[in-house]
């Protein structure tokens, strides 16, 4: 059982370091830049994937993560980077968040990944590690978006970069 964990933290890990290596080279303009056509920006999803991984815990164990409730508003589900303010975390504290979030889960909830709780409103989950493993699956579908709002970016200052003189 203390192996199976190890092994389920480590990929949680290894998922989480992948996201984090990915927007390694962005600046904190690029973070906030909301191309055309996109809904949000590579900071709130960064943010976002922070605060979803609390809240679905939260939802199922009842139990406070810790996490600021202005979280919610600016990067809960529905949020919009248009709402910011000079409180929201930056991309850089975002990214510091992110970096520890994975340990510091293990931490609150290494040995009851199995313990059961009344299923969720939403996707009907019961275990802790049912949320981590929805969880994980949702940071890689932000994962893809960050990537996407990346490419488009660096697409879109290629081609200013073009008609500068």
């Amino acid at each position: 059982m203390k192996q199976r964990q190890e092994i389920f933290f480590s990929q949680l890990q290894s998922h989480r370091d992948y996201l984090l290596h990915t927007v390694k080279d962005v600046t904190q303009e690029e973070a906030d830049i909301i191309p055309n056509g996109f809904s949000n920006s590579i900071r709130w999803n960064l943010g976002h994937v922070y605060t979803e991984q609390y809240m679905w815990l939260e939802s199922l164990t009842k139990e406070r993560a810790g996490i600021p409730e202005a979280f919610g508003q600016w990067f809960g589900w529905g949020s919009s980077p248009k709402i910011f303010t000079e409180e929201t975390p930056s991309f850089e504290q975002l990214k510091q968040l992110l970096k520890g979030q994975i340990s510091s889960i293990k931490d609150q909830y290494e040995g009851r990944l199995e313990e059961e709780f009344e299923p969720t409103e939403i996707r009907k989950l019961t275990t802790i590690e049912q949320v981590l493993l929805w969880t994980s699956f949702h940071e890689g579908m932000h994962l893809q978006g960050i990537s996407d709002l990346k490419r488009i970016i660096r697409i879109i200052e290629q081609q200013e970069s073009k008609f500068r003189f």
